[in-house]
């Protein structure tokens, strides 16, 4: 699943954290940003895959909210994770993973989507610092640019 640098706190299902989750909190130092990217890679990562949202072609029953997402392939794991202002939006505009994921011949029912949304978009800075922390730690294979630490 992902398991370059990091082992899960713990399992963020349990504490009712998944797909169409509730906002997560707003960090307030470099440590709290650290811990926020680790919750938000545990419940993304390990939310059970049959729980993830489904693919459908109008994509109304994910959320028109900010957050982080993954696409997720049943067997193989972590392929993309990405930010946005809308999540719906994100998808219903087109999606560049789900086209090389369909190049790669996988089937529509073992792709889904994990989503934590987040309140503070109004920090893009914070959100590209939460999504390069989970990048830098997973490297999904449909991710072209990983942003290097600084």
């Amino acid at each position: 699943m992902y398991a370059k640098s990091w082992q899960p706190l713990h399992n963020l299902w349990e504490h009712g954290i998944c797909a169409n989750s509730s906002d997560v909190s707003m960090p307030k130092n470099n440590s709290e940003v650290k811990d926020q990217a680790r919750r938000i890679l545990d419940a993304i990562a390990f939310t059970p895959f049959d729980q993830c949202q489904l693919l459908n072609r109008d994509f109304s029953h994910i959320p028109a909210r900010p957050g982080i997402y993954a696409i997720r392939h049943k067997t193989d794991g972590l392929l993309y994770i990405g930010k946005t202002k809308s999540l719906r939006g994100r998808f219903s505009g087109g999606h560049k993973a789900f086209l090389w994921a369909w190049l790669d011949k996988y089937s529509d029912e073992d792709v889904r989507i994990a989503m934590q949304t987040i309140s503070y978009w109004q920090n893009p800075a914070l959100l590209l610092e939460l999504e390069a922390i989970i990048l830098r730690a997973t490297e999904p294979p449909y991710n072209v640019q990983i942003p290097m630490e600084q």
